[in-house]
């Protein structure tokens, strides 16, 4: 008797499929952007910041009011037309400067009034 050996069938060996990362774009020089804002902020803090504004109000009389609408006019025809706050604030800093002395005359110099709003009469 012969004796039969079956035969396996021999698979090649199956290569596995390697996925090669893809390699990422070239990321843009970040480097000089950056250096480029930090200059930009250095700059923007080198600037003088501009003073907070204060919105108030406040009551004067009628009389003082028409002076202080002829000053506006005087500036106007002296070529440096300005606001009524820059009016009071050029007086503020004339009263700043004055000696002791003066600032208190000028103090005294003008009445007390009754603080509040105008009746509506």
């Amino acid at each position: 008797m012969v004796k039969v050996t079956a035969k396996t069938a021999v698979k090649a060996p199956v290569k596995a499929v390697v996925k090669v990362p893809a390699k990422p774009l070239a990321k843009p020089a970040a480097k000089p952007v950056v250096k480029a804002l930090a200059k930009a902020k250095i700059e923007k803090t080198a600037k003088a910041k501009k003073p907070k504004l204060v919105r108030d109000s406040f009551t004067i009389p009628k009389v003082e009011f028409t002076v202080l609408e002829d000053l506006k006019q005087r500036a106007g025809k002296l070529a440096s037309p300005v606001k009524k706050s820059e009016l009071i604030r050029a007086g503020i800093k004339a009263l700043a400067a004055m000696s002791d002395m003066a600032f208190l005359a000028a103090l005294k110099a003008v009445p007390a009034i009754k603080t509040g709003r105008p009746s509506k009469a």
